[in-house]
């Protein structure tokens, strides 16, 4: 079983081995954390993401982290609130679990979270921390490490009272 952390912090500081980006679907860069991400990674992250085709809500694909303390960048696209019932659940389910299993397919023994699809897409965040934590803890992963990186004390109190 992995040792989970909840920190608030700039997960784009963190020294993992793959921090995730709650990118959206171009991969190509946005706000919020994915901007971010980019901007620190620098141009060289862009580069690479234009290779890759996009992604689909819920799967998740890999870059260099460039600049970045991390080796990689896991990028996943959450789903967009739609009030819960447009399987919204399941497919951030589906992000959490396909950004570790990738993590473990690459080797990795940290990695670092942000909390997906709280942030523009709207999901509540006590409803995306409880699907997060299931997620990670249901998944066989392997990996050692896993940090629940924070924007806010808000974020990390809802994973906090879970925990």
């Amino acid at each position: 079983m992995s040792a989970i952390k909840v920190i608030v912090a700039d997960i784009t500081t963190l020294e993992v081995d793959a921090i995730v980006n709650a990118a959206n679907k171009s991969l190509l860069g946005g706000g919020g954390v994915d901007g971010a991400i980019h901007r620190t990674a620098g141009p060289e992250l862009l580069t690479e993401c234009r290779t890759l085709g996009g992604c689909e809500t819920g799967e998740a694909k890999v870059t260099a982290g460039y600049r970045l303390p991390a080796a990689y960048v896991i990028h996943t696209v959450g789903p967009i609130w739609q009030g819960g019932n447009s399987g919204e659940p399941e497919l951030l389910a589906n992000c959490y679990r396909n950004s570790l299993l990738l993590g473990r397919s690459l080797g990795i023994r940290s990695i670092a979270f942000p909390a997906i699809s709280t942030g523009v897409y709207g999901y509540p965040v006590a409803d995306a921390t409880r699907v997060a934590l299931n997620t990670i803890q249901l998944t066989d992963h392997s990996i050692e490490e896993v940090i629940l990186a924070c924007f806010d004390e808000v974020t990390a109190d809802h994973y906090l009272k879970l925990c």
